[in-house]
């Protein structure tokens, strides 16, 4: 079969998959092909109620790829945040840990976006860079050579010096291309809806932590927040599955009083959570980026920011062979993403594990250890401003993409 010709082919149309494409195509130029399959650029609208924490350093990013105008009107700077430790029952939840919401003087550490909106500002501007859109999955794929031929569901055929796999947790091509994972379910799954609420938030997003596990409150624009409710699966199917009106109750409970009344104003989903990280990063002419690569606990609101990590580093590596003239999909360009990545990847998995593990049960015991290190915690502001800069993503050997410059 002929095999159409580009010269990066990305499997999955999501955040990480739409941005890679556009910064490469902007750093590259009209001469470089840049494709992406994925069935879901045929649908001519998003359904996704979740909301997400874009930090300074993926803003960043977005601000480079010219997609961040788009949404920035919507976009809610999170202020500062406040950590507490209780049960559902508990009448007082004493604050033990606050963090300012800046990691310089007008720079808010991050801001909440809503996904629906990110993705068509995404879409828009791939368009706009003369991204190939391809509306349909990759099936099959074969190495031969310098190249890797990828089948469509269509039944068309790609063949690229590089495929990208960007498509999610249950990624196809991680799977064709022979990549193993290590992982874990975490038998929790996370309620994500809106509220609408009579007080104003002030920007200030609020982690409480219950036995069950986190229950976030996320700041919108205007008087809403998103609500990311931590509990066992059946619970949360219950939970899901009530009547307006229990749901209603159920959540009041855990929200509390302080913003006043509250409504449901969003759709309520529940996600599955685990813990999943691939054994490599690469293959034979494969890279990996996103969900593809990683998924760790939300508990930290670091998912789609360690994918927007990913494509920096990954883009900054193709970017500087093309200029050299070498092959895109090399082992040795590979390799220079994936020792880029690696790290940081299982360390922010290890911390998101740990605090999930250590927060996520009824012990009176570990309650009181963790409520002392978090006490202690707010009386070091040192230590407190570098897990603002880490959560940020400005620590380490930043990407010029996360720092703000163009490739």
């Amino acid at each position: 079969m002929t095999s159409e010709r580009v010269d990066i082919l990305i499997a999955g149309g999501g955040f990480p998959g739409l941005a890679l494409a556009i910064a490469l195509k902007q750093a590259l130029g009209a001469a470089v092909r840049v494709a992406i399959a994925d069935p879901a650029l045929a649908r001519e609208s998003i359904d996704d109620p979740r909301a997400t924490a874009i930090a300074a350093a993926a803003r960043h990013l977005l601000q480079v790829i010219g997609a961040w105008d788009a949404v920035a009107v919507a976009a809610q700077p999170i202020q500062d945040m406040s950590v507490t430790d209780s049960r559902v029952t508990d009448m007082v939840r004493p604050v033990f840990l606050t963090f300012a919401g800046e990691v310089a003087p007008g720079e808010p550490f991050a801001h909440m976006v809503e996904n629906a909106r990110l993705i068509a500002a995404l879409s828009a501007r791939a368009r706009a860079e003369n991204v190939l859109l391809l509306p349909a999955a990759v099936a099959e794929l074969e190495t031969a050579g310098l190249r890797v031929a990828a089948t469509l569901g269509d039944g068309s055929t790609w063949a690229a010096p590089l495929l990208v796999a960007a498509d999610g947790a249950r990624s196809r091509v991680r799977d064709l291309a022979g990549i193993a994972t290590v992982g874990w379910s975490y038998g929790q799954s996370a309620i994500v809806t809106t509220v609408a609420h009579e007080r104003d938030h002030r920007g200030r997003a609020q982690e409480h932590f219950l036995a069950a596990g986190p229950f976030a409150i996320l700041p919108l624009t205007g008087r809403r927040c998103s609500i990311v409710w931590t509990e066992t699966h059946a619970e949360a199917d219950r939970i899901v599955a009530l009547p307006d009106a229990d749901f209603h109750a159920e959540l009041e409970r855990r929200f509390g009083l302080e913003l006043g009344d509250i409504v449901v104003a969003g759709p309520r989903r529940a996600y599955p959570l685990g813990f999943s990280v691939a054994r490599a990063f690469v293959g034979g002419r494969v890279a990996l980026v996103g969900d593809a690569a990683h998924v760790i606990h939300p508990i930290a609101g670091q998912g789609l920011n360690m994918g927007l990590r990913d494509v920096a580093a990954l883009a900054e590596a193709i970017v500087d062979a093309a200029r050299l003239g070498l092959d895109l999909g090399s082992a040795e360009v590979l390799e220079r993403y994936q020792s880029w990545r690696r790290f940081d990847t299982m360390a922010m998995g290890v911390a998101t594990d740990g605090l999930n593990r250590l927060f996520s049960n009824h012990s009176d015991v570990l309650k009181f250890v963790r409520d002392l290190g978090l006490g202690l915690v707010d009386r070091l502001p040192a230590l407190k401003d570098l897990f603002i800069r880490e959560a940020a993503g400005l620590t380490g050997e930043v990407p010029k993409l996360l720092r703000g410059e163009a490739l």
